[in-house]
């Protein structure tokens, strides 16, 4: 295994961490921001630090951000590894048992979709804007894994199901995060690189609200003095009328994981720390970056802690491998066939 020692803390990391470890460092990175930045969910960055100084400690294993994910992977492993927004809608009905968690477009789609009201393609229409599509993506950039584009065209169609017409940017937002994760399991890949994939593989004309949100608060990052002057000016400039509006949380979730050079701990303390939809941002640049560094890049005291809540985490990510693995064989013989003739 190819190590260096951290000499800040004294752990090793891995260099070019394997796919399982990216895999594994996705869901977990994910999971760990989630409930790293549910208690100060809707909190005004102030406040967080008037409470906590700095918020670095976590208890519980997530919220609607992490039940939705679980239905997506579901839907993914009862499907062979592809899913449109028709199998993630039956998904849906079959697991009633998380309606409680479901954010108001996530229930708004399961009545129509419930009591056939539409079908699951056009379930978006009339959705309040949200991040219950993006925040929840992670596993279809991971069985994308190296193949952004292809992550980005299977988000558009699975996102769907929550948001299309005048919130699709919602859906915009989902494949941006898709592919982001998938460009970061790309080995040796750069945290612009990652950002780039992230607004690359959109519709450039339909999709044209995300990007140009996306480059707007990106070029406002990379003109800032760091993490703390980007968040009091991104207060100042980029905040929605609803807090989970992926014109919001998408744009901070990329320049969080620019700011943080990708670093997982980083990019999960200092979203937690954002304030507004924390949770989400937390949950989303978790993932990116647990993908970008694998498991071995997160605070290991963290991943001891989540584990204990989140069993199943380990034989998920052992599931995902195995459809990233089939995928790969299946390209292979596209491969091969256009090699025969």
């Amino acid at each position: 295994m190819n190590q260096t020692k951290c000499k800040a803390t004294g752990r090793y990391k891995m260099n070019n961490p394997t796919l399982f470890d990216r895999v594994y460092g996705c869901m977990l990175g994910g999971l760990i921001g989630d409930a790293m930045g549910a208690p100060v969910e809707n909190w005004h960055y102030r406040d967080i630090a008037a409470k906590h100084g700095v918020l670095s400690t976590f208890s519980g294993d997530g919220t609607d951000d992490s039940a939705v994910k679980f239905i997506i992977y579901q839907s993914l492993i009862e499907n062979d590894g592809y899913i449109t927004a028709d199998e993630l809608a039956a998904s849906f009905l079959h697991n009633p048992q998380f309606y409680n968690l479901f954010y108001i477009p996530v229930r708004n789609m399961y009545h129509k979709i419930k009591d056939h009201l539409a079908l699951p393609i056009d379930a978006g229409n009339g959705n309040m804007q949200s991040s219950s599509s993006a925040m929840a993506i992670s596993p279809i950039g991971i069985i994308n894994a190296c193949h952004p584009r292809q992550a980005a065209i299977e988000a558009f169609d699975a996102a769907s199901l929550v948001h299309s017409g005048m919130t699709g940017f919602c859906r915009d937002g989902a494949c941006a995060i898709a592919a982001a994760i998938a460009q970061s399991m790309v080995p040796q890949t750069t945290v612009d690189e990652v950002i780039d994939a992230a607004t690359r593989y959109l519709h450039q004309t339909s999709s044209r609200i995300m990007i140009d949100q996306i480059h707007t608060v990106m070029d406002l990052a990379r003109r800032s003095a760091g993490y703390e002057h980007f968040r009091e000016q991104f207060y100042e400039q980029n905040l929605c009328d609803v807090i989970c509006d992926s014109r919001e949380t998408i744009p901070a979730t990329l320049a969080i994981f620019y700011l943080s050079d990708g670093d997982p701990e980083r990019c999960i303390v200092n979203a937690a720390n954002f304030g507004r939809d924390a949770d989400t941002i937390a949950s989303m640049v978790g993932a990116i970056a647990g993908a970008y560094r694998g498991v071995e890049g997160l605070n290991q005291s963290w991943v001891e802690q989540i584990e204990q809540g989140a069993s199943k985490q380990k034989e998920m990510a052992v599931n995902l491998v195995g459809i990233i693995e089939k995928r790969k064989r299946q390209l292979k013989s596209i491969v091969d066939h256009l090699s025969s003739m």
